[in-house]
């Protein structure tokens, strides 16, 4: 190894740099599922809660936009929520989206009364169009049984308080992760242990220096693995420089 070398990575980390390695994967990656995805692709949902599940148990939930593609969920909300999800081999997760977080359950059942005695002879998919992006309406319905065409005035009270249940907590199961080509931020890497922090010089080999992905630190989407990659390239660098004299 040459005098004063600085390792920085993206994707997997260097595993022959002198240093421990925590196992390297990709920490944010765009989330595959199963229920309806597809259909909803395109979707932007702003302003929505969020919570995830393993295995039943909560383990993380936020407020924000989440989006609906092709292939599953991502957006701001669904990237910081990969940071919680990285055990596919041992766990499952599902996701609950809250589509009307600004309503608990009472006030919601009290529009969608409102709505319909004010429309009583109107279509349920008319009735939702006004609560949900019209995307999301055959989805709702076929996840009611409601038929095509059913009509306001006709819904149960059991049937209202489901539709509420589904606005509050809209379900989806994941079925994995993308491939790691289309990760942005990697987790994992070089143990911050063996690393001096003031300088980012490595505790095992002289003149080795780590900086950015490398490193195992990751965070929240938002700029903040970002501001890792500048601020400790930064130091490296100048670390480096100063022992060089």
């Amino acid at each position: 190894m040459t005098k004063d070398e600085i390792f920085a990575a993206m994707e997997k980390a260097y595993t022959g740099a002198g240093s421990t390695v925590e196992g390297s994967f990709a920490g944010d990656l765009l989330r595959a599922c199963a229920d309806g995805c597809a259909e909803l692709q395109g979707l932007s949902l702003r302003n929505v809660g969020l919570t995830v599940y393993e295995n039943g148990k909560r383990i993380y939930t936020d407020f924000g936009e989440l989006l609906f593609t092709h292939f599953g969920v991502s957006g701001p909300l669904m990237l910081s929520a990969s940071a919680h999800l990285r055990r596919w081999d041992k766990e499952q997760y599902r996701l609950s989206i809250d589509l009307k977080p600004a309503l608990d359950q009472q006030k919601l059942d009290s529009r969608i009364l409102r709505d319909i005695g004010e429309n009583p002879n109107r279509d349920m998919a008319n009735i939702l169009s006004g609560l949900v992006h019209r995307s999301m309406v055959p989805v709702l319905l076929r996840r009611l049984a409601l038929p095509e065409g059913e009509k306001a005035n006709s819904l149960t009270k059991e049937q209202r308080r489901a539709l509420v249940q589904e606005l509050k907590h809209f379900t989806v199961s994941l079925t994995g992760p993308r491939p790691v080509a289309e990760a942005i931020v990697t987790a994992g890497g070089v143990k911050v242990g063996g690393v001096v922090p003031g300088t980012m010089a490595s505790k095992l080999a002289e003149g080795l220096y780590f900086a950015g992905e490398i490193l195992d630190v990751d965070a929240y989407t938002g700029g903040f693995n970002l501001q890792i990659a500048w601020a400790t390239g930064y130091l490296a660098g100048l670390s480096a420089a100063e022992q060089r004299g």
